[in-house]
């Protein structure tokens, strides 16, 4: 659990401000309490007179709001798939003290009983403050597309199971990655838009005219749902993994997704850690759908903030081999090894605009989970989340609820 290390009723950050796509060259945060009471051009700000502590920085230093990832299976030995609490703990602190201070927590497809206990397990850590919400990444995925996750335990969707484990996760589930083109597809988009989850398009091997007809009825739902007062969209989980690639003559969901995302109808994951995208690939979409679009995520499992070695993801066991995780079954990729802020720092080194970037580590996924009001931005009011780094992107501080933590060793 993240506790609080230097606890301050008013604390200012100084530096060049990133936020909703924008810059401020130099920019002040105050934070008063777990608040944002100031974000904006320091001469515009009386610090003086607000008093608080200064946050020390480097020269030149970025002051973004803190990452929030949609799509996390663990990190420092902890596998969040496992539920098992005391490592669960040990992985959401890691992250959030890494500069992710709102994630999702991802389980994969296993038995039915596996997945109720991990929903039951992160249901009650959300209640405590320590994630966002939980993310479904199956069981009701295409075989053909089943990537890492272990085939012995993916369904057709099975509208009883899908409502215990909603019922389960009390209120957080947030999201659920589901294939189209299954026998029941569309009823399960139905239960999960009318229980406020978004559905996550991903691991199918459907054609172009099934992921958009999928993506065009889940996007009228939650439309018509109304859930959270603010305008939500599905969300297709990791555009290009676990699915076919695009083709001239079969462009299968790929360019169904892309057409969705350029029209502000879905946004697309993108695992953009250097292992599971190509750069060009990753600058190319940002391009072609524009950052507001996009969530970064990390897909990360429970090597993250570890060296090579041997782990799990759920039931399966991996290898991790010069930071790439692989499943010894197939040598399928499993998952990643990068924290949040990896994943910005390599985007932007793909030649995307930094501003572009960080809108989409944050901003658009607090949109994706609706709760833009809460955090996601530098903005009077919202929650005092925040990640301040050097000009090279090298961690240098991270405030959570306004709390400064101690950041990980060697970051």
């Amino acid at each position: 659990m993240t506790t609080p290390d230097a606890p301050l009723a008013r604390l200012v950050a100084r530096g060049r401000l990133l936020s909703d796509g924008d810059a401020v060259d130099d920019g002040l945060v105050a934070v008063e309490g777990d608040r944002i009471a100031y974000a904006g051009p320091a001469e515009e700000f009386d610090a003086e007179a607000f008093g608080g502590t200064e946050l020390p920085l480097p020269e030149g230093a970025l002051i973004f709001p803190g990452l929030v990832d949609l799509h996390c299976h663990g990190a420092v030995g902890g596998d969040f798939p496992s539920a098992e609490e005391d490592s669960a703990r040990r992985a959401i602190d890691f992250l959030h003290r890494s500069g992710t201070t709102t994630l999702l927590a991802s389980l994969v497809t296993a038995a039915p009983d596996d997945l109720l206990r991990g929903v039951r397990l992160f249901a009650q850590l959300d209640a405590e403050g320590l994630v966002g919400g939980i993310h479904l990444e199956g069981p009701f995925l295409a075989k053909a597309r089943c990537g890492a996750q272990n085939p012995a335990f993916l369904l057709d969707p099975d509208l009883g199971l899908a409502e215990e484990l909603i019922e389960a996760a009390e209120g957080k589930l947030a999201t659920m990655t589901y294939a189209p083109e299954l026998p029941g597809a569309a009823e399960l988009v139905d239960m999960l838009t009318a229980h406020g989850v978004t559905p996550s398009l991903g691991h199918t091997d459907c054609d172009d005219e099934t992921a958009a007809a999928s993506l065009d009825q889940a996007l009228d739902e939650l439309t018509s749902a109304g859930f959270d007062g603010e305008e939500t969209v599905p969300t297709v989980t990791h555009l290009f993994n676990g699915m076919p690639p695009l083709h001239h003559r079969s462009p299968g969901p790929v360019a169904a997704c892309l057409r969705a995302a350029a029209d502000g109808r879905a946004v697309v994951e993108l695992v953009a850690d250097g292992v599971h995208l190509d750069p060009a690939t990753v600058r190319t979409v940002f391009a072609l759908v524009g950052d507001a679009n996009i969530a970064l995520v990390t897909d990360s499992m429970a090597a993250a903030g570890l060296s090579d070695g041997h782990y799990m993801l759920g039931p399966s066991p991996v290898t991790v081999r010069d930071g790439v995780a692989t499943l010894d079954a197939t040598g399928s990729i499993a998952g990643g090894t990068a924290t949040l802020l990896d994943v910005v720092r390599r985007t932007a080194q793909a030649g995307v605009p930094l501003e572009a970037a960080v809108r989409a580590a944050t901003a658009v996924p607090a949109a994706v989970l609706g709760r833009s009001d809460e955090f996601g931005s530098l903005r009077r009011g919202l929650r005092a989340d925040l990640v301040a780094t050097d000009a090279g992107l090298g961690l240098a501080a991270v405030v959570r609820a306004g709390q400064v933590l101690d950041l990980p060793e060697g970051r």
